[in-house]
C-alpha cells in the first residue's frame, strides 16, 4: 500500500515523507494524551483509593523516568528493527497497562501499570521518535517537521484534557482510560499500514536530496545493540555542547510535562477550580502551543538557535513565576496559558537542530535521546517533588517559584553553547 501511495504521490509532487509525518502526528497526538491523563485522574484515584498525592506521583515519576532513559536505546531500536515494528510493539504496551489499571486495587498496582509499562510503552514512541523522523525523511524542511511533531505531542497533553476531565466526571475515570486505549488502537493499526522506515523503503531519497541512500549498517547481536546507545553516550559526554543541552532540556521537563501537565489540574482545585475548567485553561495553552512550536520550527531554520532558547527558557520562566501572582482568575490564569503555551514545547527543534548540527543525521537521535533523557529526569524531579511539596506543606506554589527560576538559569546557560565554525562562515558573493 505504501509503495502505491509513494508512486502516485510523487508524480505529483508530493514526497511521502509527509505521509510517514502525519502518521507519526498521530501517533505523538494520541500517546500524549494518554500521558497527559494522570493529569486529569489525580484527584479520582485520590478518592477512590485514599492515595496521597506523593504516593501518586512516585508512580508516575517512575513513568517519567522510563520515559526518558529509554529514549536512546528506543532510537537504537529503531535504527535496527525498524520504526514500524517498534512503534506498533510500544504502542500495544501502552494499551495494556491501561487496560489491565481497571482492574488495579493496591498502589504497587499502579506503579507497575502506569509507572513501569506506560514508561516503557511511552519511552518507546518519545521524543526520539519525531527526531528519527525528520533526521531520516528530510534535508530541507527538518526544522518545520521537528516542529509539526513536537507540537503533536504537548498538544495531545493538553487539548483533550477538558473532554478527558468531563467524561471522568460524568462517567468515571474507567470509562477514559478505555477511550483512551481505543485511540491507541487507531493509532497502531495506522502504523501497521501506513509507517516505513526509511525513504529508501519506497524508493525515494530523502526530501530534499537527489540521491537515493541506501541504509547504514547496523550493530548485530543483542551485546552490540544494547551497548550502542552507551558509545554514543561515551563520545557524546566529551563535547561540552552535550551537557549545555542535556541540562537545558533537564530544566525543560522540570518547567513543562512534571510540573504543569501532572499537578496544573490538582492545583486550580485547591484554588477552587474545578477539574473540567483547570483542563480547559491547559487546552488553551494546547492551542497556543500548535502554534508556538510550529513557529519554533520554523524559525530554527533560519535563527541562531541558540538566541531561541534563550527567549523560551526566559519567557517561561517568567510565566512560572508570575502563576502564583495570577489569583487563579480567568483573565490571570488567560493570560498565563498565552504566554506560557507559546513555549510549551518551542524547545524542541531548536534543540534537535543543535543536535544534528554537531553530531551528525544517524547520530543525532542517539545523541538527542541521552539529551531528551535529561528532561525526563527533570520531569520526574518535578513530578515528585511537588507532589512532596503539597503532602508536607500543602501548597504546590513553591515548585513553581524552583522551577521559574530554574528556567532563568537555563536561558543564561544556552547562551554559552559555542557556534560551529561552518554556522559562522558567510558566503562572499562572486
Amino acid at each position: 500500500m505504501s509503495s502505491w501511495i509513494a508512486k502516485h504521490l510523487n508524480r505529483n509532487g508530493i514526497h511521502y515523507g509527509w505521509v510517514v509525518v502525519g502518521v507519526t502526528f498521530l501517533t505523538m497526538l494520541v500517546t500524549a494524551g494518554a500521558l497527559g491523563m494522570p493529569g486529569v485522574l489525580l484527584v479520582p484515584l485520590e478518592k477512590e483509593f485514599g492515595w496521597q498525592t506523593a504516593e501518586i506521583s512516585s508512580a508516575l515519576a517512575i513513568r517519567l523516568v522510563l520515559f526518558g532513559l529509554l529514549g536512546p536505546f528506543a532510537a537504537a531500536f529503531m535504527n535496527r528493527f525498524g520504526v514500524r515494528r517498534m512503534v506498533t510493539v510500544a504502542l500495544c504496551i501502552i494499551v495494556i497497562a491501561l487496560l489491565g489499571s481497571l482492574a488495579m486495587r493496591q498502589l504497587w498496582q499502579l506503579v507497575l501499570l502506569w509507572g513501569v509499562l506506560m514508561g516503557i510503552g511511552t519511552g518507546l514512541t518519545a521524543m526520539v521518535l519525531a527526531a528519527t523522523i525528520a533526521t531520516r525523511w528530510f534535508t530541507h524542511r527538518r526544522g518545520l517537521v521537528t516542529g509539526l511533531l513536537a507540537a503533536s505531542s504537548a498538544t495531545g497533553q493538553l487539548i483533550f484534557l477538558p473532554a478527558l476531565a468531563w467524561v471522568t466526571e460524568q462517567h468515571g475515570w474507567r470509562v477514559t482510560v478505555l477511550l483512551v486505549s481505543a485511540a491507541l488502537a487507531l493509532a497502531a493499526f495506522a502504523v501497521f499500514a501506513l509507517m516505513r522506515n526509511r525513504p529508501f523503503d519506497v524508493g525515494l531519497p530523502a526530501h530534499g536530496e537527489t540521491t537515493l541512500a541506501a541504509p547504514p549498517t547496523q550493530p548485530s547481536g543483542l551485546k552490540n545493540l544494547l551497548a550502542s546507545p552507551l558509545l554514543v553516550l561515551k563520545d557524546a559526554a566529551h563535547v561540552p555542547v552535550f551537557w549545555l543541552l542535556f541540562g537545558s532540556f533537564f530544566v525543560c521537563g522540570l518547567s513543562t510535562n512534571g510540573l504543569i501537565q501532572t499537578h496544573f489540574v490538582a492545583l486550580c482545585g485547591d484554588f477552587g477550580i474545578l477539574p473540567v475548567g483547570a483542563a480547559s485553561v491547559l487546552a488553551l495553552m494546547g492551542a497556543f502551543d500548535f502554534v508556538g512550536t510550529i513557529g519554533s520550527g520554523w524559525l530554527s531554520d533560519r535563527c541562531d538557535n541558540r538566541w531561541l532558547l534563550f527567549w523560551y527558557y526566559g519567557l517561561r520562566g517568567i510565566s512560572l513565576l508570575y502563576l502564583p501572582f495570577t489569583g487563579f482568575t480567568i483573565y490571570g490564569l488567560s493570560l498565563f496559558a498565552v504566554f506560557y503555551g507559546l513555549d510549551w514545547i518551542a524547545t524542541v527543534p531548536p534543540t534537535v537542530k543543535l543536535t544534528a548540527s554537531r553530531f551528525g543525521p544517524e547520530r543525532a537521535n542517539v545523541v538527542f535521546g541521552w539529551i531528551f533523557a535529561g528532561h525526563q529526569l527533570g520531569a520526574a524531579t518535578a513530578a515528585y517533588g511537588a507532589g512532596l511539596s503539597r503532602t508536607l506543606l500543602g501548597s504546590y506554589l513553591p515548585a513553581f517559584f524552583v522551577a521559574g527560576a530554574f528556567c532563568v538559569v537555563a536561558a543564561l546557560l544556552v547562551l554559552s553553547i559555542s557556534q560551529p565554525m561552518r554556522e559562522r562562515l558567510v558566503a562572499k558573493p562572486a
